[in-house]
């Protein structure tokens, strides 16, 4: 049986010829002055960009972002990164019977799955001011958490991305802990848990994923410590007490630098640790996503979120010895 090409399974060259999701479409003028769409195509494979030339005002009308759409085109490479010249675009005829569901990435765990794990660890959060906001805010946006991918793009950007996400740097908080048992546990699963909670009101959710204004305009970290303190009302708890102040640190500073949207940075060994793993998990997360489509023998198209480096795919398996001389 043969299996059906998806976006990614294309080469440079290749004749492009497939039903995708149509991720965005951003309008946008051209040198020449003539408005073109800035697109970005995706599948259950991965996603790609393209550009939709000399749009007229029936094409910015009918192509949205969240439709199903027949593209024709050929893959190609401009400055390392891929992108599709697009020969032909039509919005899928009803009668494909096509969703956005069948072109939406998934996490590679079941709802059920991942919900059992999240509940299993909030169990081991012993201390109880911890416990019940993680309780009260995941109850909260549980639906959301779920469901939501952890970035518009990047790493985790797939639906459940943020509970996989998740699962992820507290499976990694899970060895840490048994390597360094001076750390406080409890902080840094519930940091963990709760550390881009926020994103559930930062983004717009799994289809079509755009940034809501509050997103824009406050951002997932400032957001999440919002509703923290808010939690606090209804929990008879002081938002200023230290135990608070404690894990509001942990979701303020896991993005390490105040570059790059942290107001403070790590000041407790719990914060600084959870940096860490959501760096790494992140970066493992964007490799995995642009190595598995290169080559092997090849370097990658560069890796924007990764300083613009480009890393290269060894001719060898992974895990797999030398063979002896």
């Amino acid at each position: 049986m043969t299996t059906k090409k998806q976006l990614l399974d294309y080469a440079v060259d290749d004749a492009v010829d497939l039903y995708v999701l149509l991720k965005s479409a951003d309008v946008r003028t051209a040198k020449n002055g003539k408005p073109y769409i800035a697109m970005v195509f995706e599948d259950r494979s991965g996603e790609i960009s393209g550009k939709y030339w000399d749009a007229s005002p029936s094409d910015i009308e009918n192509f949205v972002a969240g439709q199903v759409v027949h593209l024709q085109g050929r893959r190609e490479k401009y400055q390392t990164h891929p992108q599709i010249k697009i020969f032909h675009l039509q919005v899928a005829p009803a009668e494909t019977g096509l969703t956005a569901n069948d072109f939406i990435e998934r996490a590679p765990m079941s709802r059920e799955a991942m919900e059992d794990y999240i509940n299993q660890t909030i169990f081991e959060i012993e201390q109880p001011t911890w416990q019940r906001l993680v309780r009260k805010l995941l109850t909260q946006y549980r639906d959301q958490f779920f469901t939501y991918p952890a970035a518009k793009s990047n790493h985790h950007a797939f639906q459940g991305g943020l509970a996989f996400h998740t699962i992820s740097i507290l499976k990694l908080a899970h060895h840490v802990v048994a390597q360094y048992p001076d750390l406080n546990s409890s902080l840094l699963y519930a940091g963990a848990i709760l550390h881009d909670l926020g994103k559930t009101i930062e983004l717009s959710g799994p289809k079509a994923t755009t940034y809501t204004l509050a997103g824009n305009l406050v951002g997932h970290i400032v957001l999440l410590d919002g509703e923290l303190v808010r939690a606090c009302d209804p929990l008879k708890l002081d938002p200023q007490a230290e135990d608070v102040l404690l894990l509001r640190h942990m979701v303020l500073s896991h993005h390490g630098l105040l570059e790059y949207g942290s107001p403070v940075r790590p000041a407790l060994r719990e914060a600084e640790v959870l940096h860490q793993l959501d760096e790494l998990d992140a970066s493992i997360m964007m490799l995995d996503t642009v190595v598995d489509h290169t080559a092997p023998g090849e370097f990658s198209e560069r890796v924007f979120a990764l300083d613009g480096r480009r890393f290269y795919r060894p001719n060898q398996a992974p895990n797999q010895p030398k063979p002896e001389s």
